[in-house]
């Protein structure tokens, strides 16, 4: 990471009781959208930065190719502010963050990247606290450093929301279009919750575990997230069933990893994100 004016040091105190995180700012940038992609409607007057909020641990192969992804992908009418939250990597993805000139990979725009580091372990959920105490953007989108998820969906996740329509969107893997085929127990076990959620919530969403939900920000700060784990999910799905706010689905794409390949979600998170469906639907 490159001294002088260009990177300069705060801390901050994170959200969930963490420990202070170091926040290196830096410059950033973004190309066209591919012919292939339909063009965003125009700037809405309340919505003019998307704040993307990347958690990270322990990624360091896939983790800048991610986040050329990001920078290439153009969000135009909306500037991009892009958070990465190091969840305390220990596989070296921390140290290749902060010796990589990041602002290299989003030149000469007006977009702008934020690294923060977790001194421990403490969770996805922590991760998008942290982030949420520093982001600007009027719209807020989580993405997974993985390569599970693309964003070429950003514009389709936006669209509902800047033409009105929505005040949420949820991104759904299961649709008719080309996907890579999961397996059946997998499958089954994300419908099987999904239709639990539904049954206690009265939606009737498709894809309740999906990594992309796109919020206005201020609707997300009224839903105070608590859970500092995978659980955020479930948690955001029940607190906004609550609201009034006008839920859309998209078809997204997913290219779902193996163990092998470096998944981290497990049974045991299952199982926490079934109990925390009956305690924020409940209690």
């Amino acid at each position: 990471m490159r001294g002088g004016e260009e990177s300069a040091l705060r801390l901050v105190s994170a959200p969930a009781e963490l420990a202070q995180a170091e926040i290196l700012p830096i410059l950033g940038d973004s190309d066209a959208l591919s012919e292939y992609v339909p063009v965003l409607p125009d700037r809405h007057p309340y919505y003019r930065t998307l704040t993307i909020i990347v958690p990270i641990y322990n990624e360091r192969n896939t983790v800048m190719t991610m986040l050329e992804k990001i920078c290439l992908q153009d969000t135009v009418p909306l500037r991009k502010e892009i958070i990465l939250v190091d969840d305390c990597s220990n596989d070296g993805t921390r140290e290749m963050l902060q010796r990589t000139e990041l602002e290299a990979l989003c030149a000469d725009s007006g977009d702008s990247i934020q690294l923060l580091l977790h001194p421990r372990n403490c969770g996805k959920g922590a991760c998008v606290q942290t982030a949420l105490s520093e982001a600007k953007g009027e719209l807020v989108l989580v993405q997974d450093a993985d390569l599970e998820y693309d964003p070429a969906d950003y514009p389709a996740l936006l669209r509902p929301i800047l033409s009105g329509e929505a005040d949420a969107v949820f991104g759904n893997r299961f649709h008719p279009g080309a996907h890579r085929v999961p397996r059946y127990y997998r499958f089954l076990l994300n419908r099987v919750f999904s239709i639990l959620c539904n049954l206690l919530t009265s939606l009737a969403l498709t894809d309740v575990t999906a990594c992309y939900k796109v919020l206005r920000r201020d609707l997300l700060d009224s839903l105070k997230l608590e859970s500092n784990g995978f659980s955020m999910e479930t948690e955001l799905t029940v607190k906004l069933a609550k609201t009034s706010a006008r839920i859309y689905e998209v078809p997204i794409t997913y290219h779902g990893r193996t163990y092998a390949e470096g998944k981290k979600i497990s049974w045991v998170d299952g199982l926490a994100a079934t109990y925390h469906l009956f305690r924020y639907r409940f209690f």
